[in-house]
């Protein structure tokens, strides 16, 4: 099997595609949603509410992180995450045309 074809696609669709792509993991939901509800916090915080090790943790930080999803500072020894404003804000904006998109077709698959 091929790699996923991506060409022919705009660079809008392949990039939200590489974001939904990221938070198809429930793990990485998670990481989101712990995000969501602090400021920024310390990876080793990240940790302690996940059923994960610490090196499983990090794959899924460095995988939201690629997709821009969150950004990260150096602090010490410590990486702070937090969410990225632009991308959520992405994000919302798909689920909105999604949801009216929906509403407005109301005659389709019922």
């Amino acid at each position: 099997m091929g790699i996923t074809k991506t060409t022919g696609f705009s660079k809008e669709t392949n990039e939200m595609a590489e974001i939904l792509k990221a938070l198809g993991h429930p793990a990485r939901l998670e990481i989101v949603r712990f995000l969501m509800k602090s400021s920024s916090c310390i990876c080793g915080d990240i940790v302690e509410v996940l059923p994960l090790a610490q090196s499983t943790v990090s794959k899924h930080l460095s995988e939201l992180k690629k997709a821009g999803i969150i950004k990260g500072t150096v602090t010490g020894n410590n990486i702070c995450y937090c969410l990225d404003e632009k991308i959520i804000q992405k994000i919302q904006t798909f689920i909105n045309l999604v949801e009216i998109s929906c509403v407005t077709d109301s005659d389709c698959c019922e």
